[in-house]
């Protein structure tokens, strides 16, 4: 017998660190090679690290919700060197990133153990379809998936292999929610904000979570300190780093959304949209890319170079979303979205939101954006003044959408109305042409007929 440590490997993102979010193995385990082991978080993805060895668990040397650098030990295992298992020559397990199978979502590092026949990763309890005491089949991604819709899945029709309830399945049955129910997130609970757990026993006798830092009165049960990492620490950099390199200039429009209202209604109504996900943000995207060919500087982007600056005036969308996720906020981004008809952008927009919400955006997708939606209505919102997503000159915020009193032809009446807002770096657009494109975005959802030419 002998003893391997597992160093943390890089993950083919040009990251240099990472947290251990979960641990899905504990000392004294068997595991086989390609095994799930534990879940990483970097600052752009979750991602599942499987074993490289064939053999046992022997100390996880890295506790719950710590983060460390590429190369530093992470696990133990105990192997039989007769057996074969563990790298050749000594040298690192070749590592590369694969798409998970279609129903589990996000990255699996493969490419591990010898250089022999290869091996099947085996199948874990957790990843098998559970059957609950109702008799529903689902896998775990899926049952969390309706959970996070609201979707009871005893009122699900599977489609499935064995009468297994699929991912279209519970999508198809959300989609049949209110017309005018402006979420593309879901709700949040009581707790808003994930702080610290408390020390407790883990697996190695390592903690789980990370103590609380006192404060500095002394009295540790006021504050409680979170440290920044993750999602949390690349976005605040983000941030920090838009805000202060670009002037920001904010404008804004209150519209009347009611025919916008009125043609979500009567896509969730049509056969052609059966499984597909609609709600007011479909149009909102359609208006934007359709806004942004008429004003090209908007989808611009300001580039520093040696002899000074220039601008580069894109001919494409790569069309971001803002998506607040319970790992922080995420701006993936559909590429090439202009040449996308209705229906196939309302695809790509229930596919992004469903792996945002999972936490399995992969880094390529959040990259190349050009220009931004960020969907503040969905928090009763009406208006605001985003931040412009680096590399990027603007970004367009929509309200909330709800009934108010309007005047249409000379009487008051109630109407579904919205206040669209966009922020522009002002180095690469000026205010009448931030101005022009907002009014282009109003006037679609006033009247999405224009988007027929």
């Amino acid at each position: 017998m002998s003893t391997q440590n597992f160093n943390l490997p890089d993950v083919g993102e040009g990251l240099t660190e990472a947290e251990v979010v979960t641990w899905k193995v504990a000392p004294g385990d068997t595991v086989a090679i390609n095994d799930v082991i534990c879940e990483i978080e970097t600052a752009k993805s979750l991602v599942e690290l499987p074993s490289p060895h064939a053999g046992v668990v022997g100390e996880l040397l890295v506790g719950e919700g710590t983060t460390v650098e590429v190369g530093t030990p992470i696990i133990t295992f105990v192997t039989d060197p007769s057996t074969g298992s563990g790298p050749q020559g000594g040298a690192g397990p070749a590592v590369a990133v694969a798409p998970a199978p279609e129903e589990g979502g996000g990255s699996v590092l493969v490419g591990y153990g010898t250089g022999g026949g290869a091996t099947s990763r085996r199948k874990r309890p957790a990843e098998r379809p559970v059957r609950s005491s109702v008799g529903v089949i689902a896998k775990p991604p899926i049952r969390k998936l309706a959970r996070d819709l609201g979707v009871d899945l005893t009122t699900v029709a599977p489609t499935g292999a064995d009468g297994e309830v699929t991912r279209d399945d519970v999508m198809k049955l959300a989609s049949q929610a209110s017309v005018f129910r402006n979420i593309e997130t879901p709700e949040w609970g009581a707790v808003r904000e994930e702080t610290v757990p408390a020390p407790q026993s883990a697996p190695g006798g390592l903690a789980r979570g990370l103590a609380p830092t006192p404060a500095s009165t002394g009295d540790d049960s006021r504050t409680e300190s979170i440290p920044v990492k993750g999602v949390r620490k690349a976005t605040s950099s983000a941030m920090v780093q838009s805000a202060y390199s670009a002037p920001h200039v904010t404008v804004w429009k209150e519209i009347d959304a009611s025919r916008t209202m009125e043609l979500v209604k009567r896509l969730k109504a049509s056969p052609d949209y059966a499984d597909i996900r609609v709600s007011p943000l479909l149009i909102m995207a359609r208006a934007v890319i359709w806004a942004a060919r008429r004003t090209p500087m908007v989808n611009a982007a300001w580039i520093e170079t040696e002899g000074g600056a220039e601008i580069a005036v894109r001919h494409y969308v790569n069309l971001g979303i803002a998506a607040a996720t319970p790992r922080g906020l995420l701006v993936p981004n559909i590429k090439d979205a202009q040449d996308l008809g209705m229906k196939e952008l309302a695809r790509a927009l229930n596919r992004l939101t469903v792996t945002a919400r999972e936490g399995k955006t992969s880094p390529a997708d959040q990259q190349g954006g050009t220009i931004t939606i960020t969907n503040i209505g969905v928090f009763g919102m009406d208006a605001g003044t985003p931040i412009i997503n680096p590399g990027e000159a603007g970004i367009v915020a929509m309200g909330t959408i709800s009934q108010k009193p309007w005047v249409v032809d000379g009487e008051v009446r109630p109407r579904w109305v919205t206040t669209v807002a966009g922020s522009f770096d002002h180095r690469v657009i000026d205010g009448d042409g931030m101005s022009r494109f907002i009014a282009d975005v109003a006037s679609v959802l006033e009247e999405p007929a224009l988007l027929v030419d």
